[in-house]
């Protein structure tokens, strides 16, 4: 497996949003690179346009963001989706989609293999690596140590905590069992 450092495409998409993103854009950039890589490795040898994986790891938690919200899928979805219309790719708006509305399921993803990849993939960075799936330690370690952390999960720290004290019957709105 071999870790990828140069995505231009999620790079690229990202920095339409970086007034959005602000002093987090480094800590979401390379949160996606790890999700980006992750999803890659799961796939390995399975015919998948990598593209897409781009498009899903850039937009799957853009509505933090640009709808100051907790409850982002939505809102990243409908950023995909308008990314896609405009690429005339609207074969890929269904998966794309459900690759963002399921990245936090609890449960496994039976009906698609990109959409249980790119879930495991979030997962196995959102547990710092703790949940791997299969994946070699040391790629997954390697991976985290290419795109460092940079207050990622600790901005995730912070956001869930002011959404449960303002939300406490809804603390985690974006997670599916």
């Amino acid at each position: 497996m071999i870790i990828q450092t140069n995505i231009p495409l999620i790079e690229n998409l990202l920095q339409s949003y970086i007034g959005y993103i602000g002093k987090d854009f480094t800590a979401y950039l390379n949160h996606c690179f790890r999700v980006f890589n992750f999803c890659a490795a799961f796939l390995d040898g399975k015919d998948v346009d990598k593209d897409k994986i781009a498009i899903a790891a850039a937009f799957h938690d853009l509505g933090i963001w640009t709808n100051n919200t907790f409850d982002y899928l939505k809102p990243s979805q409908d950023l995909a989706k308008e990314n896609l219309n405009s690429i005339n790719k609207f074969e890929w708006i269904d998966e794309v989609e459900s690759m963002i509305s399921n990245h936090h399921k609890i449960r496994k993803y039976h009906s698609n293999n990109i959409v249980e990849s790119f879930r495991k993939a979030d997962w196995t960075d959102i547990s710092l690596g703790h949940l791997k799936f299969g994946l070699p330690k040391s790629f997954v370690r390697e991976t985290l140590l290419t795109f460092p952390n940079t207050g990622f999960h600790k901005k995730l720290t912070v956001l869930t905590v002011n959404w449960t004290l303002k939300h406490p019957f809804n603390p985690l709105p974006m997670m599916k069992l």
